[in-house]
């Protein structure tokens, strides 16, 4: 991956934190290594996000036919909309900004902001490849996707 494909902020972070829990850390953890992973199963390998146990079979005790893994941290648009208007405050800055849902190649649905110079325009744009681009804040101990269109 090229340095291209991260972002280091150093601004005081003035939106709402993420939820970094023990569910999750491991995933929050990945991203501060510039690795997007995902919760995959052993047994048939089919990936989660987030967390959660397979659904095509039965489980092992403690999920221990699921393990986190690198994903390739690309995938595509799957439905976007257009904030024009700021919830918190901490986005007025932003506007209009750009969130969607990304179904990753390996699967899952993941939801982030779209960044770059390329935005979705209407319905057209569904389906429109995407790589995750790393926002580090050094400065709050994170790291955030966000994802462009490459193609």
């Amino acid at each position: 991956m090229s340095q291209s494909n991260v972002i280091t902020i150093t601004t005081e972070w003035k939106k709402p934190r993420p939820s970094i829990d023990h569910d999750n850390a491991e995933f929050w953890a990945g991203l501060k290594e510039h690795k997007f992973l995902v919760w995959k199963c052993k047994t048939c390998g089919t990936s989660y996000w987030p967390k959660a146990y397979c659904q095509n079979h039965d489980n092992e005790p403690f999920a221990s036919n699921m393990d986190w893994v690198e994903a390739k941290g690309t995938g595509k648009i799957y439905a976007f909309n257009i904030h024009h208007t700021a919830f918190n405050p901490g986005f007025k800055e932003e506007l209009p900004y750009y969130y969607a849902l990304i179904e990753l190649d390996e699967g899952p649905l993941v939801s982030s902001t779209l960044i770059g110079d390329r935005r979705p325009k209407n319905i057209y744009d569904i389906g429109q490849k995407v790589e995750v681009v790393y926002e580090d804040h050094p400065n709050e101990g994170f790291t955030i996707p966000k994802f462009r269109i490459i193609d």
